[in-house]
């Protein structure tokens, strides 16, 4: 971002990814039809700003695109699926969020938009998580030992501290 003080690209993406879905979840929730490939058009949109302000490269701003995509597309199948909550899915109480981006988080998968979505399409593609990835808050459990990784806010996807495999699932 155009902050001189932050000097960390990892803080940088993480602070771009949460204002992307921002955009995405407030522009989500005003549409009148509510879809995947509506979802997926938000996220183009949020990224091509995020680059035309120069907040991120070109490349940044597609790598970020893909994993909120992929954080958004595993959400609203997991609760599609289950009939489970938010909350159930993050791995977390919300409460521990900042009540923003809950807000968002919420409006953006009500009942009501996941039932639409679930109706109109099926589950899209499998969600794995891989180290040097951004993601947002969740849980994410290693695919090899089992360690729970908990985000209280989008963040990079770290080795696991455990046994230092790369590879995770909600």
């Amino acid at each position: 971002m155009k902050d001189p003080l932050h000097h960390d690209p990892i803080d940088i993406l993480g602070e771009v990814y949460e204002k992307m879905y921002e955009s995405v979840a407030d522009n989500f929730h005003k549409a009148e039809e509510k879809s995947g490939p509506i979802l997926h058009k938000l996220v183009d949109e949020a990224k091509e700003e995020a680059i035309k302000l120069k907040e991120v490269s070109e490349e940044n701003g597609e790598k970020l695109a893909k994993w909120l995509k992929r954080d958004l597309d595993d959400a609203v199948n997991y609760m599609a699926e289950t009939g489970h909550e938010l909350k159930d899915w993050l791995g977390f109480e919300t409460s521990l969020l900042e009540s923003g981006f809950i807000d968002l988080l919420l409006r953006a998968a009500d009942k009501t938009t996941l039932k639409l979505m679930q109706m109109k399409e099926a589950a899209e593609q499998a969600s794995t998580y891989h180290t040097g990835e951004i993601t947002g808050p969740g849980t994410l459990v290693c695919d090899k030992c089992g360690e729970k990784l908990h985000f209280y806010k989008a963040g990079k996807v770290p080795p696991c501290p455990k046994c230092h495999a790369t590879v995770y699932h909600r």
